[in-house]
């Protein structure tokens, strides 16, 4: 067999298996996305979202290493979310304001624990930015709105940092040991939380139900629940906000 032929069969097989890939695991493509979309504006299209995690699945299939550890479906997910979260971004409909007020919250929120020393209230962090509750709310719910929260959105690295962390990518020990270092950290300010705020958090990323399915299960307004989601998103930013 010739090098030109070698190589075109292996090319064709390289092609077999992603075809492969994509057909088995498109439904977790799907599911990535729809789950994705309840938290998005009607301006973010499902169609969108399939696509970009459809790019993501394959540069999974591209890159998995089987000896790092993590599954394939595992190491799927990240690299799929991350894509998508990454279109989402790339087409930010956010105005600045939105953002700049997200973060004097989660200043005021700093702010208030430091003097106090407790959880800041609501009215606290309010007061604090000098603004009536309502118009509070408001900021939280423009917040939900606007951006998609992340765990990994704390660090500066975005979600790199975690899909490093299960494929082995990271480039020295001094960066793994960081990056346990900032989980366990980021653990023990989710712990800290609020009951009601560490409740939404674990039903929503743990058991994945969306707002409204929170909203039935806690008795609330769907629209009460995404306040409290940016709330503890906020608050987990504004403690983590010293962390080196």
């Amino acid at each position: 067999m010739t090098a030109s032929c070698g190589a075109s069969l292996y090319q064709q097989v390289q092609t077999d298996s992603m075809s492969e890939v994509v057909v088995l695991h498109a439904p977790l493509v799907k599911r990535i996305a729809h789950h994705l979309l309840m938290r998005m504006p009607s301006s973010v299209q499902l169609d969108d979202l399939i696509q970009s995690g459809m790019i993501g699945l394959l540069e999974a299939a591209r890159k998995y290493d089987v000896t790092k550890g993590a599954s394939f479906e595992t190491y799927a997910g990240i690299r799929i979310r991350g894509a998508m979260l990454d279109e989402i971004r790339r087409g930010d409909w956010a105005p600045r304001s939105v953002h700049r007020k997200s973060r004097q919250v989660a200043e005021a929120v700093k702010a208030v624990e430091s003097r106090n020393g407790t959880d800041a209230k609501d009215h606290e962090v309010a007061e604090e930015l000098g603004i009536d509750l309502d118009s509070y709310y408001n900021i939280l719910q423009d917040a939900s709105g606007s951006r998609l929260f992340s765990f990994d959105d704390l660090t500066e690295g975005g979600d790199d940092s975690a899909l490093e962390s299960v494929t082995g990518e990271i480039i020295g020990p001094s960066d793994e040991l960081q990056e346990e270092a900032f989980r366990e950290h980021l653990a023990e300010a989710i712990e800290g939380l609020p009951e009601r705020e560490k409740l939404v958090l674990s039903l929503y990323y743990d058991d994945e139900l969306n707002l409204k399915e929170i909203g039935e299960v806690l008795g609330v307004s769907e629209s009460r629940i995404s306040q409290i989601h940016s709330q503890a998103a906020l608050r987990l930013r504004a403690r983590l906000q010293d962390w080196k």
